[in-house]
């Protein structure tokens, strides 16, 4: 997906709104806007919005001195959702279709993310949840990804933030874990999940688990680690989980399944739904 100018706002107000979360002086505020508008005069708009979220993310942590600012504000991300993660491990067990389900939890997930809002109200993520286990799905889309899954030998998911990751581990449990691999960015970025998330979250203790290489909040596989790009050519079946892989990766083959919530009005456009609503699609092209 390539960055509209309505993108170039919103990427004014993250880099404003993030700084503001660890640093209360103006100057240092001002700072940040100044840099952020000079790189968006010379971005290239045929690049995705998550390669100019990359730059602004290396300049903040920078000025800060700091190697991964979202550090405490993750940690606070896996203590909430690993209490949720335990609570609804029930609710999977006892639906009538566990993989749907862990389809839609793993999706309610998605609202911890720290991109397009400063703050995530627990409240919030409760009431995401409720609806996201009642809320339309195309259950079409839900039986082809059964039968895929069935039929792959090596399933990959691309995870998306930390907290999110305890949702996604829901839907882990019902795939066979001996074909997954779960993939995490390859350095700290806004609150995306890292190694040391997936750790906390068990997900290493399951599957195998792996970095992309990059500190891009989403997937280029241009810029992806040589590793990662092999796992990637080689998967049978691909979850790309979150709206910053939507985003990023370029691929409309039957393989890949995306599961996230449509956050913003030009991915809610492309996907043809209302802003908010849960999505699980077939195939991860980004428009033109």
């Amino acid at each position: 997906m390539r960055t509209h100018l309505d993108c170039f706002p919103c990427l004014v107000r993250q880099a404003l709104d993030s700084v503001r979360l660890f640093c209360g002086d103006e100057a240092v505020h001002e700072r940040i806007v100044d840099d952020v508008l000079q790189e968006l005069l010379v971005m290239d708009a045929r690049l995705p919005p998550p390669k100019m979220g990359q730059r602004i993310h290396r300049m903040i942590r920078e000025l800060l001195g700091e190697e991964d600012p979202y550090g405490e504000i993750k940690e606070r991300s896996n203590v909430l959702a690993s209490e949720w993660r335990e609570r609804l491990r029930g609710r999977v067990a006892q639906s009538e279709d566990p993989l749907e389900t862990a389809v839609r939890l793993a999706i309610a997930g998605n609202i911890i993310d720290y991109g397009p809002t400063s703050h995530v109200d627990p409240d919030r993520v409760a009431g995401t949840i409720e609806h996201a286990l009642v809320a339309p799905l195309d259950l079409g889309t839900v039986e082809e990804l059964r039968r895929a899954i069935g039929q792959a030998e090596t399933i990959l998911y691309l995870g998306d933030n930390a907290g999110e990751i305890y949702f996604d581990a829901l839907l882990v449990e019902q795939l066979p874990a001996q074909k997954v691999v779960f993939a995490v960015r390859g350095a700290p970025t806004i609150n995306d999940a890292t190694l040391e998330d997936a750790r906390a979250a068990g997900l290493t203790d399951r599957v195998r688990v792996i970095d992309n290489g990059t500190d891009i909040p989403g997937t280029v596989l241009a810029e992806c680690s040589p590793a990662f790009r092999e796992v990637y050519a080689r998967a049978d079946l691909i979850l790309s989980k979150g709206q910053g892989n939507f985003e990023t990766l370029d691929d409309d083959s039957d393989r890949v399944f995306s599961l996230l919530m449509a956050k913003c009005p030009l991915v809610a456009g492309q996907l043809g739904c209302p802003v908010g609503s849960i999505q699980l699609r077939r195939g991860c092209a980004a428009a033109p």
